[in-house]
C-alpha cells in the first residue's frame, strides 16, 4: 500500500452488478476497503434494494433503473442506466470509475466523461461457457473489442488473461495491466484457526477429507470430482472422502449425479445429522470456510475456466496442499510462475507450488482424466513428505500476493497518465 502523505486523493466510484456471494464481488469488497485508506470512495449497485453480502463502511449508492422485460424495455432500461451513471460521476466529481463484471464495464464506458475508466477484468472471455448463442458472439466479436478498448485501462487479474484479452479481443497491449487479487493471509490463517463442531471436527480427524470450494456452477465444473472420487474409491481408498463448500445453481445436478455413481450424500440443507457414514458432504456457504479447508487434507480446483482463482490462494494461505486443473487462466501463474503461459499439463504435473492437471472436461475425455486425476491424488496422500512440502510451499508463494504488494500496483495505475512505467 502506498503512503499516504504520497498519494494523491481521488474521488473514486467503484461499480458492479450485485454485492451478492461471489469471487468478483469480494474482490470488489476488498479493493473498496483498501482504496478507502487513501481515496473518497463510493460504492455503486444497480439496484439497491438486492441483498448486500459485503457490507460497508463506504457511501453504497444504486443506480435504481428498473430493468425491462422487452427487449424495447432492455434498451430503454440500459440508456437509463447510462443517463444516471453520468449523474453520479458528475455528482460525486468522479475523478476515477472502476467497474467490475461485463455488464458494469459497458455502463462504465458508455458514461465516460473526463474521469479515468478503468475496468477489472475477473474471468476468461473466450473460455466462459455462459458466453454463448448470438448474443455471446456479438458479445465475444463485437461489444467488447470495440468498446473495451475505449477505457483508460483494462486490468485483468492474471498474466494469461491479459495476453488472452490482446489475443483474443485485440486490445493494444499499452492498455492492458496485470495486477493480481490480494489475499489477507495473517486473517485468513487467524480464521482458519476457529474450531469446528464436535462432530465436524471428528469427520476431518478419523477420514481423508478432499475439500473444494466455490459456486456451484458450471464453469467450476465440481460434478467432475464425483467421478474422480469414484475412481478413487474404486482403487482401494474408500476412506476418502468429499467436501464441497458453496451453493449456486448447479446444486441439484450435483445431488443428482451422487444418486448416480452411488455416492451417499449428506447435505446441510437436508436437516439430516452429520455422521461418517456419507461420502460426500456439501457444507453449501460457510461465513469463514477456512477453518474446513485448514482440516482438510487436500484442496481441489475443478475449474474449466478461471481468472485468478481466489479459493486455490486461500487454500494456500491455510497451509493446504492444493491441486488445480491447468485451465485458462490462473492456476498455472500461482502454482508454476516460471513456466510459459502456452504450457499446459497433459499428465500430473509436480509444479513449485502445487500440482497441475489436465482439465477433467465431459463424456470420454472425463472418464479417461479422472483415472488420471484419481491415481494423482492417491500417489499424494500416501505421500506425507510430498504433501508437507507443498503445503509449506504454499504458504510461501501466497506471500506474493499480499494487500500492501498489490495495492502498490493499483495506486501506480491511478496515479499514471501513461501505461509505460507499470510492466
Amino acid at each position: 500500500m502506498s503512503n499516504s502523505s504520497t498519494v494523491s486523493r481521488k474521488n473514486i466510484l467503484l461499480l458492479i452488478p450485485q454485492l451478492s456471494y461471489g469471487g468478483a464481488e469480494r474482490v470488489f469488497h476488498d479493493h473498496a476497503k483498501q482504496l478507502a485508506y487513501h481515496h473518497n470512495v463510493i460504492e455503486c449497485v444497480f439496484d439497491s434494494r438486492t441483498d448486500v453480502a459485503f457490507p460497508t463502511a463506504n457511501k453504497l449508492v444504486g443506480l435504481d433503473v428498473a430493468a425491462g422485460a422487452s427487449i424495447l424495455g432492455k434498451i430503454w432500461s440500459f440508456v437509463g442506466r447510462i443517463k444516471r451513471m453520468k449523474q453520479l460521476k458528475s455528482e460525486y466529481k468522479i475523478d476515477v470509475c472502476i467497474s467490475h463484471l461485463e455488464g458494469a464495464d459497458y455502463l462504465n464506458i458508455l458514461s465516460k466523461g473526463r474521469e479515468q475508466v478503468i475496468l477489472c477484468i475477473h474471468n476468461s472471455k473466450q473460455h466462459d461457457p455462459n458466453i454463448t448463442g448470438k448474443l455471446g458472439w456479438l458479445r465475444r466479436r463485437v461489444l467488447m473489442p470495440l468498446l473495451y478498448r475505449t477505457a483508460d485501462y483494462i486490468v485483468p487479474v492474471s498474466r494469461d488473461l491479459r495476453q488472452e484479452l490482446i489475443d483474443f479481443l485485440k486490445l493494444p497491449q499499452s492498455k492492458v495491466v496485470t495486477i493480481n487479487n490480494f489475499f489477507d493471509v495473517e486473517g485468513i490463517r487467524i480464521r482458519s484457526r476457529e474450531p469446528l463442531s464436535a462432530v465436524e471436527q471428528n469427520l476431518f480427524e478419523q477420514h481423508t477429507v478432499m475439500i473444494t470450494s466455490g459456486r456451484l456452477a458450471l464453469e467450476k465444473n465440481q460434478t467432475a470430482l464425483l467421478d474422480v472420487l469414484i475412481n478413487m474409491h474404486a482403487s482401494g481408498h474408500q476412506n476418502v472422502k468429499l467436501a464441497i463448500l458453496g451453493d449456486g445453481p448447479l446444486r441439484s445436478d450435483l445431488l443428482l449425479r451422487c444418486q448416480e455413481l452411488g455416492l451417499r450424500s449428506w447435505q446441510v440443507w437436508s436437516g439430516t445429522p452429520l455422521t461418517s457414514e456419507f461420502d460426500v458432504y456439501f457444507f453449501g456457504f460457510q461465513s469463514n470456510p477456512f477453518q474446513y479447508i485448514a482440516r482438510a487434507a487436500l484442496s481441489l480446483l475443478s475449474s474449466s475456466t478461471e481468472g485468478f482463482p481466489m479459493a486455490l490462494c486461500e487454500a494456500m494461505a491455510c497451509g493446504v496442499p492444493v491441486v488445480s486443473t491447468d485451465c485458462p487462466t490462473g492456476p498455472r501463474e500461482i502454482l508454476a510462475p516460471h513456466t510459459p503461459a502456452t504450457q499446459y499439463a497433459v499428465n500430473a504435473e509436480w509444479a513449485e507450488f502445487g500440482v497441475l492437471l489436465p482439465l477433467l472436461g465431459a463424456g470420454p475425455v472425463l472418464a479417461q482424466n479422472a483415472s488420471l486425476w484419481a491415481n494423482a491424488l492417491s500417489s499424494l496422500l500416501n505421500d506425507s513428505i510430498q504433501r508437507t512440502n507443498y503445503a509449506t510451499q504454499a504458504q510461501s508463494r501466497v506471500q506474493d500476493f499480499a494487500p500492501s504488494k498489490i495495492m502498490k500496483r493499483w495506486e501506480a495505475l491511478l496515479a499514471s497518465t501513461t501505461s509505460s512505467n507499470l510492466f
